[in-house]
C-alpha cells in the first residue's frame, strides 16, 4: 500500500509530507520511503495559528478559520507528494493536523484538539484521508501522546541494550525499548517551543527562531534561571505524561524571567538548550538507556546536539537516518505507520506509553472520490518495522 504521511508539529513551521510502500507479511512491517517535502503555510494561516494558540483567548470564527485554511494548506502538501513523490498513484493520506490544544489536568489528558478539515485533502487528492488520529487513545484514558511510540518501537525492536528514540520538536518525546519490558514513551518537556518563542520575543517576530543555534553558542548558561525553569513539577511527574504549548509558552518563560532576571538574549537562549538536554538527559537516565536514536527540528542545533553528548557521556547518539528513516521526515512517516494499522483494523497506540485503558484502532476516515474500501483486517500486529530502499532528496 502507498500511503502519503502529513505532519506539522508544535513549532508550526511548515507541514511535513512524506510517503512510503507499505506492507505486513506476518510480524514483519516493511517501509520502504518514497521521499519527503516540506512545504511551509501560508503566512496568514501561520500567523493565525500564532494569534491562536494557547494561552491566547479566541473565538469560533477563528478557530472555523483555521479549520479550513489548514486543511487547505494540508491538501496543497498532499497533493504536491501523489505527484512529485508517488507519480500520482497512492492509495492512502494520514494527516495528523495541527494541535491547537492539548487538554491536560492534573496529568489527565481530558481532550486534545487538532485542526486541519480532511475533507480538503481527500477533495484536492481523490484519496481517502485516515484523521484525527489522537481522540480515540484519550477516550480509552490514554494520554494520545507521543504516538510515535508505535513506530519507534517497531523500529527500535532488535537493537542491543536499552535502545531509545528522542524526537526534537516543539516539545521532546522520547520512547524507551528496555528487554523484556513493554515499551515507555512520553514527553520529557520543551525542546524549541521555548526557544522559538524567546526568539519570536527578542527580535520583535523577525526571526522565528535561533538559526544553527547560533545565538545560544554565544551565550552562557544562567544557572539561577536554570534551576527555575527546573522546578517545574512537570519533570518529576512519572510517565505515562503528556505537555505541549498550553503549558510552554512565552508567558511562562516570562514569568520564570521575573524570578531569575537575565539581561542577555543570548544567555536566555543557552539556557533554554541546557534546559533541554538536561531534562532529556534525566529522562534517560532514569529508563538506563544506553543508545539514543535523534530526529526532529533539533538535530540542526548543534549547540543542543553538543548538550546533550555532554549531559549523556557513553550514550551513543544517532540520527535516525542512520536507521533508514530521514530524521526531517520520521514524524510523517510514523503518521503514515499509524494510518496504515488503522485500514488494516490494528491499534496505533502502546497502553504502555500513553497509559490508556486498552490498545485502540485509531482515527477517523474520510472517504475519497471512490467508493471505501478497506482492506481485509490483519491476521496480527506486527513486532518489528523493517526499512527496505532508499529515499529520494528531499524536495
Amino acid at each position: 500500500m502507498r500511503v502519503i504521511g502529513l505532519m506539522s508539529g508544535t513549532s508550526y513551521d511548515a507541514i511535513e509530507a512524506a510517503a512510503a510502500e507499505l506492507a505486513l507479511d506476518g510480524d514483519i512491517l516493511s517501509l520502504r520511503p518514497l521521499g519527503h517535502l516540506s512545504v511551509r503555510y501560508p503566512d496568514e494561516v501561520r500567523d493565525l495559528i500564532a494569534a491562536t494558540l494557547p494561552p491566547t483567548a479566541t473565538t469560533t470564527q477563528a478557530v472555523c478559520a483555521l479549520d479550513t485554511g489548514i486543511g487547505r494548506a494540508f491538501a496543497t502538501a498532499a497533493e504536491r507528494a501523489l505527484h512529485e513523490l508517488c507519480e500520482g498513484a497512492a492509495d492512502l493520506v494520514v494527516s495528523h493536523g495541527q494541535t491547537m490544544h492539548h487538554w491536560v489536568e492534573d496529568g489527565v489528558v481530558r481532550g486534545t484538539l487538532q485542526l486541519g478539515q480532511p475533507a480538503w485533502i481527500a477533495e484536492a487528492t481523490g484519496l481517502p484521508v485516515v484523521s484525527d488520529l489522537r481522540s480515540r487513545d484519550v477516550a480509552a484514558g490514554g494520554q494520545g501522546a507521543p504516538l510515535v511510540g508505535m513506530t519507534d518501537a517497531l523500529l527500535l525492536r532488535g537493537l542491543p541494550g536499552v535502545p531509545a528514540a528522542l524526537n526534537l520538536g516543539g516539545i521532546a518525546n522520547v520512547t524507551v525499548l528496555a528487554p523484556g519490558a513493554e515499551p515507555l514513551a512520553f514527553d520529557t518537556g520543551p525542546a524549541n517551543a521555548l526557544m522559538d518563542a524567546a526568539v519570536r520575543h527578542f527580535t520583535d517576530g523577525a526571526a522565528a527562531y535561533d538559526k544553527d543555534g547560533r545565538r545560544a553558542a554565544a551565550g552562557w548558561i544562567e544557572g539561577r534561571l536554570l534551576d527555575v525553569l527546573l522546578d517545574d513539577p512537570y519533570y518529576r511527574r512519572p510517565p505515562p505524561k503528556s505537555t505541549g504549548k498550553e503549558h510552554f509558552h512565552l508567558p511562562y518563560l516570562r514569568r520564570a524571567l521575573d524570578a531569575a532576571p537575565t539581561a542577555e538574549p543570548d544567555d536566555v537562549l543557552a539556557t533554554l538548550a541546557r534546559l533541554t538536554a538536561v531534562t532529556v538527559a534525566d529522562a534517560c537516565r532514569a529508563h538506563a538507556v544506553t543508545a539514543l536514536v535523534v530526529s526532529g527540528g533539533g538535530v540542526r542545533n548543534p549547540v543542543l546536539m553538543r548538550m546533550l553528548a555532554e549531559e549523556l557521556p557513553g550514550v551513543e547518539l544517532r540520527s535516525s537516518d542512520d536507521l533508514g528513516l530521514p530524521s526531517d521526515a520520521k514524524e510523517a512517516l510514523a503518521f503514515a505507520v499509524l494510518g496504515f494499522l488503522s485500514v488494516h483494523g490494528l491499534p496505533g497506540a502502546l497502553p504502555s506509553a500513553t497509559g490508556a485503558r486498552r490498545a485502540t484502532v485509531l482515527g477517523s476516515i474520510t472517504p475519497g472520490r471512490s467508493p471505501l474500501r478497506l482492506p481485509e483486517p490483519a491476521v496480527r500486529a506486527p513486532r518489528l518495522l523493517r526499512i527496505t530502499g532508499a529515499d529520494r532528496p528531499a524536495a
